[in-house]
Formats: C-alpha cells, sequence, structure tokens
C-alpha cells in the first residue's frame, strides 16, 4: 500500500502570486488613497488667497512654493518674482518659511495600512488551512482551522503492499481474516445467502506480536484503500473535536468504500464509561460517536473497521458487542513452530548461512515475539558486521538471543578475582540443582560475563519442546533452581551477597501465584485469591481477600519458597564435589555450554545423586 502525498509545487507557487499582489495593492492604496495629493494652481489663484486671508501655511522653495489652506488641503504653484510677497503673506496671518512635513493623512494611513495588511494575513490563513486540510484528504470548505479532520494516513492500492505470506506465526489470527477479504472480493458469496459483511474485529495480544502489520495485510490482499489511525490522535483539547475526527474518519471511508479503517491502540478513546467525576467529557464524546458510527441508522457498506489493543479488559462492553465488532482475534506469542517461520521470514532480508538451524534459535528464544524475533535477526547481522564477516552463521543468532534476554556483554566491567568466584558457584549452583531435578529444563549455556542489563552472570535453560502447562513440581523445581545461586553461596562461602536480588524476587512471585492463582493449596483448595490485570502487558495482580487472609498467604509464600531452598542446599551438599569442579571450569573460561556442563557432571556417574 501506498501512502498519499499532496503535491508542494503548485502550493508554493500560490503563496508566491498572493505575496506579489499584497506588493502591489499596498503600493497602489499608498500612492492613490493614502498619500494626500497636491493641487496645482496658477500664481493669481495663490494671490487670490494671500489676499482672502486662506492660506495656513507656505513653504517658499527654490522652484516653488507649497501652500495649504485653513482646511488642510495642499496646493502647489510656481516662482513669480515679488518682492511684496513676504509682506503679503505676514499680513495676512500665514505661517511661511517652515516645511510642510505633513504629507499624509494620519488616520487614513492606519485605517488602511490595517486593512491590508488584514487582508494579507486572512489570505495566508486560507492558503495554510487549505493546506492542511487537503493534506487530510478532504475538501478545504468542510471545517475550518483543520480541527475537527481525522488524520488518518490513507494509502492506496498498490502491487507491493503487505501480504498474509509476509506474516509469519500466526496461522489462527490469519484464517479469521481471510474471510473478511473473501468477502470484500466476493459479497455475493454470502449475500446471496443473506450473511452480512462483518462489521469490524478487534485484534487483541502482547506488544510486537504484528497486530498492526495483519491489519495492514488484509488491506493488501483485499487491495483497497486503507486508513490508519491511533487512537490518540482522537484525544482532543476541545470537548466535540474528538467526536468531529470520528464523523470525519468515517466520512472519508465512506466516500472510498469498500476500503478497510485500522485504528491502532483503540483503548484510548474506547474505556469503559463511568460516573466518576474525574470522567473524560471530550473522551466519552470520541466514544459515542464512534459507537454510533459503527452501529447507527446509516449502514456503514463496504467499511471495515480493524482495531487492536493489548488492553482488552479496559474496553466499554458497548464497544465490544456483536454489530460493532463482530470478532475477537486474539495474535498470541507465537508458538515454537511459529518463531521459526518468523525468523525464516526475517532471514530472508540477510545474508545467511545455508547451515543455521532456526529450530535452536527458535528454542532458545522461547516467549519472545515477533518484534524481537526480528530484532534477533538485525543484531545477528550487526554482530557478523562486527566479526569482519559477510554472512550471519549460527553463533551470531545463538548471541544476539542472549542480546535480547540479557542486553550486550559489558567487555569493560572488570570483576575482582573475588567476586567472579562467588558469581562462578552462584551460576553453577543454579546450573546443578536444575540438572539434579526431574522435570526441569535442560542447562543450555553457563556464563559470568556481565552484561548490560545488569546481571553479573546467568544460567541458560531451554525446554526440549512447547510447554503449554506447568504441573506443581515442575513449579516447586523452578522455585528450587532459582534458590540454588544463593544455597551454592551459603554452603562455599558460609555468606550471601545481594546477587540473588532477583532469583529471590521470582522464587516469591511464583510461590505466591501457585497458593493464590492456581489453587496448588490444601488451605484454599480452588479458591482464588489473586485477580490478574492487563495479563498482555505484564500480568499486574491484585489480592482480593481479606487482611487476615493476606497474612496467611504471605505465611504461605514464606513456607513454600523456604522448603525449596532447604532442598537445593540438600542437592548442592550431595553434590559438593561437582559444584566445585564445575565452578573452577567456569571461572576459568567464564562460559561453558551445556554439553561441556553434563560431560563434567557424567564423568563419574557414582557420585550423582538426583533428587526428585
Amino acid at each position: 500500500m501506498e501512502e498519499m502525498k499532496p503535491n508542494k509545487k503548485p502550493a508554493i507557487m500560490s503563496l508566491v502570486i498572493m505575496i506579489v499582489i499584497f506588493a502591489l495593492l499596498n503600493i497602489f492604496f499608498y500612492n492613490n488613497v493614502v498619500k494626500r495629493q497636491y493641487l496645482e494652481v496658477g500664481y493669481n489663484v495663490f494671490m487670490q488667497m494671500i489676499d482672502e486671508k486662506e492660506i495656513a501655511e507656505a513653504n517658499i522653495q527654490s522652484n516653488q512654493i507649497i501652500f495649504s489652506d485653513k482646511n488642510g488641503n495642499l496646493y502647489k504653484t510656481g516662482i513669480v518674482a515679488d518682492a511684496e510677497l513676504y509682506e503679503r503673506l505676514y499680513e495676512s496671518g500665514a505661517t511661511f518659511g517652515a516645511e510642510i512635513i505633513e504629507q499624509t493623512n494620519p488616520i487614513l494611513y492606519y485605517l488602511v495600512t490595517f486593512l491590508i495588511y488584514a487582508l494579507f494575513l486572512f489570505i495566508v490563513w486560507k492558503f495554510i488551512s487549505k493546506k492542511m486540510l487537503r493534506k487530510m484528504g478532504d475538501s478545504p470548505d468542510t471545517m475550518s482551522f483543520g480541527m475537527g479532520k481525522s488524520n488518518a494516513r490513507v494509502y492506496v492500492k498498490s502491487d507491493t503492499g503487505i501480504k498474509f505470506k509476509d506474516v509469519a506465526g500466526e496461522e489462527e489470527a490469519k484464517d479469521l481474516l481471510k474471510e473478511i477479504v473473501e468477502y470484500l472480493h466476493q459479497p455475493e458469496k454470502y449475500t446471496e445467502i443473506g450473511a452480512t459483511l462483518p462489521k469490524g474485529a478487534l485484534l487483541v495480544g502482547p506488544p510486537g506480536t504484528g497486530k498492526t502489520l495483519l491489519a495492514r495485510a488484509v488491506a493488501g490482499e483485499a487491495n483497497v484503500p486503507f486508513f490508519s489511525i491511533s487512537g490518540s490522535e482522537f484525544v482532543q483539547m476541545f470537548v466535540g473535536m474528538g467526536a468531529a475526527k470520528v464523523r470525519d474518519l468515517f466520512k472519508q471511508a465512506k466516500e472510498k468504500a469498500p476500503c478497510i479503517v485500522f485504528i491502532d491502540e483503540i483503548d484510548a478513546i474506547g474505556k469503559k464509561r463511568d460516573n466518576q467525576l474525574s470522567t473524560n467529557d471530550e473522551r466519552e464524546q470520541t466514544l459515542n460517536q464512534l459507537l454510533t458510527e459503527m452501529d447507527g441508522f446509516e449502514g456503514n457498506t463496504g467499511v471495515v473497521i480493524l482495531a487492536a489493543t493489548n488492553r482488552p479488559e479496559s474496553l466499554d462492553p458497548a464497544l465490544l458487542r456483536p454489530g460493532r465488532f463482530d470478532r475477537r482475534i486474539p495474535v498470541e506469542l507465537p508458538d515454537l513452530q511459529g518463531r521459526i517461520d518468523i525468523l525464516k521470514v526475517h532471514a530472508k532480508k540477510v545474508r545467511i548461512s545455508d547451515n543455521v538451524d532456526f529450530a535452536a534459535i527458535a528454542k532458545a528464544a522461547s516467549g519472545a515475539s515477533g518484534a524481537q524475533l526480528a530484532n534477533i535477526v538485525n543484531e545477528a547481522a550487526l554482530r557478523a558486521v562486527r566479526e569482519g564477516r559477510k554472512i550471519v552463521v549460527q553463533s551470531d543468532l545463538m548471541e544476539s538471543v542472549e542480546v535480547v534476554i540479557a542486553g550486550y556483554q559489558k567487555k569493560n566491567k572488570i570483576l575482582s578475582n573475588k567476586e567472579k568466584l562467588v558469581v562462578a558457584y552462584h551460576e553453577v549452583g543454579h546450573a546443578l540443582v536444575a540438572a539434579m531435578q526431574t522435570q526441569s529444563a535442560p542447562v543450555q549455556k553457563i556464563t559470568i560475563i556481565p552484561r548490560t542489563s545488569g546481571a553479573l552472570g546467568y544460567t541458560m535453560q531451554v525446554e526440549d519442546g512447547e510447554h503449554y502447562l506447568m504441573t506443581k513440581t515442575e513449579l516447586e523445581n523452578r522455585i528450587a533452581t532459582l534458590t540454588g545461586g544463593r544455597a551454592a553461596e551459603e554452603l562455599i562461602f558460609n555468606e550471601i551477597t545481594t546477587g540473588a536480588s532477583n532469583d529471590i524476587e521470582q522464587a516469591t512471585k511464583v510461590a505466591r501465584a501457585m497458593i493464590s492463582r492456581y489453587g496448588m493449596s490444601k488451605e484454599f483448595d480452588m479458591v482464588a485469591m489473586e485477580t490478574v490485570n492487563n495479563q498482555y502487558l505484564g500480568g499486574d495482580t491484585s489480592l482480593a481477600c481479606s487482611v487476615e487472609t493476606q497474612t496467611q498467604i504471605d505465611k504461605m509464600v514464606v513456607a513454600v519458597v523456604t522448603e525449596q531452598h532447604k532442598k537445593a542446599q540438600d542437592i548442592l551438599k550431595k553434590n559438593i564435589q561437582k559444584l566445585h569442579e564445575i565452578s573452577k571450569k567456569l571461572y576459568e573460561d567464564e562460559t561453558i555450554t551445556g554439553e561441556e556442563f553434563m560431560s563434567i557432571l557424567n564423568s563419574k556417574e557414582n557420585t550423582l545423586m538426583p533428587n526428585n
């Protein structure tokens, strides 16, 4: 799809012509209206006016006489040899000898100047308003100042637009949207059976999953005009302007029907209405106008509304009902195969080695969105350039996964030998506890190289396949793994450090969720004590129980973490020789792979004491 852009050359020529016209008008009015003209008269008239004492001022020059009467009119006449002239002027009471400077009427001068400049400013204002309105795709006579115009970007038909083949990893969403495209292509196929065109589809999902890309792909496949606008662009300082923009947007859309209107971040104007004193009248009026346009008395035949949001729970129920948004299409984080497909799509844009294992990259990037996967491929290309290579290899992609997860390596941050040793034991503690437990993800890599995210080291675990459900045992093992770093510090150094702060936070979060959300405690059975808000934006939680119950939950969380911490300590005590051996290797090499870790771990079978 190609964005429509106005031609700027005619507008510039018009402005130049207006400036020239203004200059000519200014000269004409000053010379013919503002400037007071001299009336040329004969010397006899001058003498007669002296005798009748009508002269007020006179200025006798070398070649002419300029004088004025008592009404302020200006005259001039020629010079005639007259020895008695000054005496006659004196006797008539006229002032003579001084130069007559005042040649303009001040009142008329300021009035005409004001009118000319006001006319010029009016012409410039009209020019600017026309240009702004044309840029928004409508006639200039519709709305003054352009304040009620929609700022929608209009994309016209194009053979090079985004298609469904350019969107990977969201096959279910594409299948639901293909029917809308088919309806726009062959409406008679549906109307003959009585089906109507869906008025709207709401795309919901986490940031970076490709909601906007899917909307563009629908327009590209349907080959129809595509209006794109953000919900925040409707929000105005003046009440009523947002509603005017909605009306203008739908007016433009109806003129270009069949077409698609895409409203990104619709939660900016579509939030639930309430009776709170702090309610926003402008936003509510904008929402009411949007509801009317989508389901008013006049049908919007041929206009399909696509909207995207990552906060669907905040939208007004009237906006979500069938007849307005008939379909709610989830655009979730891609699964393993989806991540592989997305990586392959973005890999076409760079020069990449033929032996790259996209499945291994996709496994390491578990939980990544489409935008993050695109960033991973780009980071890999940048790393290849830094390394002096002209092609992207497997190591570039694996390192770029770590960059997205933990940030860049901080090569200038040098740890002391004591800190480096503590970090080595800490990370090996995580890895060893994970390896000694069943139902834990295998260790992929251990490193003690500091990262820009603030981590002094980390242990990467990668699941063998896609994981959708987690058992109680798996969650407990995860808590034990998180406490393994602190347990190793206590066991080896009889001291604890601040390095476990993030581990503590994550372990507490998992333990609390087990008790208050997942129903994994005998005391509360299957009663939910906590609700999740903004599931697509971090999943903030809020407790919905009494203060006494909250106190009980806190005690149970402490008990769960304490139990798993003790389990981690027991595992490390039973395998302390392996803890020393692997930590020594990590201290020397700074990074070891999962294969190297398992090779050392399995070197003597009789020393392994797995725990369930």
